[in-house]
């Protein structure tokens, strides 16, 4: 029963007011050790995987079909590793694989764990946003990121592996489906989202020290790779579906 409930059982909406998306370029060993058997790294170069932390102001969370009004208010702290995966049918899809999540509602923190596998935990946060200049910080998470936007040229974060603000939009998200795996029952789990109207914007970044990739023992193996934001983005979860997975 508890693990039905995890399989993300109903649609779910929301309303993003600002998502703001760091990602890292890591050696795809490097990552490769932390993604389920039926999972690999989205690369660049067969070289470089990506580890994305998304900062999203989150407005209205409901269960689909529910009025505005009863949804939730919060900010969510997601580490994503993009990835592939083969379905049985040798289908390919393109998607996230969660490492980690936070938030600074117990609540939910409560039911993000009950209804996924998103391993949720609150966390202090403290945003300060004046115009184009965005301060996020967390002293429990070891989380400082200041960014600006609104800039006509931004140039790629110093030492990133893309050549351009073109390939680095493929590593920007949203990407359509979310991965979690049950390795006792070889049983993949895929959640697709559905968005209007993302349109991400290059940011120069001022600050940035997240705690979790030092907890992942990532901290001097992580390059900054690219920055971006995107805002007002009505989004929809579709209800989980599973299949089972053979090697």
């Amino acid at each position: 029963m508890i693990n039905s409930l995890k399989n993300h059982p109903f649609s779910v909406e929301a309303f993003f007011n600002y998502s703001l998306v760091l990602s890292y370029a890591l050696p795809k060993e490097k990552l490769s050790n932390l993604l389920p058997e039926c999972l690999e790294p989205d690369t660049l170069h067969d070289r470089w995987a990506f580890l994305a932390v998304a900062m999203v102001d989150t407005k209205r969370l409901r269960p689909a079909g529910f009025p505005a009004f009863l949804g939730s208010d919060f900010f969510l702290t997601g580490y994503r590793v993009f990835v592939r995966y083969r379905s049985p049918s040798g289908k390919r899809l393109r998607g996230l694989y969660i490492l980690g999540s936070q938030t600074n509602r117990r609540n939910m923190t409560l039911f993000g764990n009950l209804f996924s596998h998103y391993r949720y935990t609150t966390i202090d946060i403290s945003r300060n946003v004046e115009g184009n200049v965005f301060r996020l910080h967390s002293e429990k998470a070891g989380l400082h990121v200041g960014v600006e936007s609104g800039h006509e040229h931004v140039p790629l974060p110093s030492g990133s592996p893309f050549a351009d603000w073109k390939e680095a939009r493929r590593f920007a998200g949203p990407l359509p489906f979310t991965f979690s795996y049950h390795p006792d029952r070889r049983e993949v789990l895929i959640i697709e989202g559905v968005r209007e109207h993302w349109t991400p914007e290059p940011v120069i970044v001022t600050q940035h020290k997240v705690g979790f990739l030092s907890e992942l023992g990532l901290q001097n193996d992580a390059v900054l790779a690219n920055a971006f934001i995107v805002r007002h983005i009505p989004y929809l979860w579709k209800k989980g579906r599973t299949e089972l997975w053979t090697p």
